[in-house]
């Protein structure tokens, strides 16, 4: 009997010993605020494969996944590590903050741009993000590309818009009013409202949705000078070194209201204004957009 209790034991403890153990480490996540990129360290045994449910509704089956949280909350992270048929799970609790500036995140196919809304433009920021959460922005086109001068969307008549639409004339049936700020500039990357000409527009009222970022060209210090003699503004010193080393599009300053920059994905700009264009500057290819809130 001592014999096959024995047996019956040597043969548990070695079933035990090839079950898989699922462990893991979550690295760089104190004090994170979205959007928040955390690592994990899978310090797993005897596992051959692994599911990660990183608790937002995305996953992994990577071995040591890097995963982007693009809200705050609070997130339980599983792992699952399997041999075989065996499993074993583990979990852990994250909390990310929200960000400190308001952000949101356009999505494109060029890749992504991250953007600040600015709080001195408060109606222009209330309405990009309401508009934003309810959807309005998504699938929307970037319908004008201009290389050296910027990108523009926001027509709701781009959504599924055949090839000869003319575009450009749309929005959500009402104007903002114009909130120039002299410490807010068409820097590259600036995000800005377009507009109706002065000829129908002469308060320069803002469109209700359509927006543009700015790509521009660099300027020289007597270039700027020019521009501020011919407008009746001043630069301060960091102004003109962004102008100088960025570039942008000075000569609608004062005109247009921005209300915001990318904070990152600038190259994004570059690459979609290389495109192929018609002659109404409308990408061949349609450029689509998703517009998120980062919050």
């Amino acid at each position: 009997m001592n014999k096959l209790l024995y047996f019956i034991f040597a043969i548990l403890l070695a079933s035990s010993c090839n079950r898989p153990i699922s462990k893991f480490v979550i690295e760089n996540s104190e004090n994170a605020s979205a959007p928040a990129k955390i690592s994990f360290k899978n310090e797993s045994k005897k596992a051959e494969k692994f599911y990660w449910n990183f608790g937002d509704g995305d996953t992994s089956s990577i071995a040591n996944p890097t995963h982007k949280y693009y809200m705050s909350g609070n997130y339980t992270v599983e792992l699952i590590a399997e041999k075989g048929k065996k499993k074993s799970k583990s979990k852990k609790k994250i909390h990310v903050k929200a960000p400190e500036i308001c952000l949101v995140l356009i999505e494109t196919p060029y890749g992504e741009m991250e953007v600040e809304l600015y709080d001195e433009t408060p109606k222009h920021r209330d309405n990009f993000i309401k508009l934003a959460e309810k959807g309005f922005y998504d699938n929307l086109l970037f319908h004008r590309v201009i290389d050296g001068f910027m990108i523009q969307g926001g027509d709701p008549n781009s959504r599924n818009a055949s090839k000869d639409k003319r575009l450009g004339s749309g929005g959500p049936g009402y104007q903002i009013d114009a909130e120039f700020n002299p410490d807010l500039v068409h820097v590259k990357g600036a995000l800005s409202a377009a507009r109706m000409g002065d000829n129908v527009n002469p308060e320069k009222k803002s469109s209700g949705s359509q927006f543009f970022i700015v790509q521009g060209s660099k300027l020289s210090e007597a270039q700027l000078k020019q521009i501020e003699q011919r407008k009746g503004i001043h630069y301060t010193q960091d102004q003109i070194k962004q102008y100088k080393e960025m570039g942008g599009t000075p000569f609608l300053d004062g005109d247009y209201t921005v209300f915001g920059k990318v904070t990152r994905g600038l190259d994004i700009i570059d690459k979609i204004v290389k495109v192929k264009k018609d002659r109404a500057d409308r990408p061949m290819k349609n450029i689509w957009m998703k517009i998120k809130v980062i919050k």
